[in-house]
């Protein structure tokens, strides 16, 4: 994925507060299998709009992937172990 930017402090904060790599999340985007969804909560619209899906690690990890995707790019804003509440909401509209 060479249109994929992370910058040094997002993977510095997966690193350290979320104990995932740039790799996992990479696998996360290969192994998703529905869509994307946009966070309709006010205190989270960006523009362009924020996208997240959840996807899995290759060891069976559930992540939510949250980027922006811009001139033909995706900039990664962060991403974490996915909740129970997360993944029924993907499960329900993403899928």
């Amino acid at each position: 994925m060479e249109n994929f930017i992370v910058s040094k402090s997002i993977e510095q904060k997966l690193a350290s507060k979320h104990e995932l790599t740039i790799a996992e999340v990479r696998q996360a985007f290969v192994n998703r299998v529905g869509g994307f969804l946009e966070d309709p909560r006010e205190q989270h619209r960006t523009d362009p709009p924020s996208q997240w899906f959840i996807g899995i690690t290759n060891h069976g990890r559930a992540i939510k992937v949250v980027f922006v995707q811009r001139d033909g790019k995706i900039f990664l804003k962060t991403a974490y172990d996915a909740s129970e509440t997360e993944i029924r909401i993907y499960e329900r509209h993403g899928m």
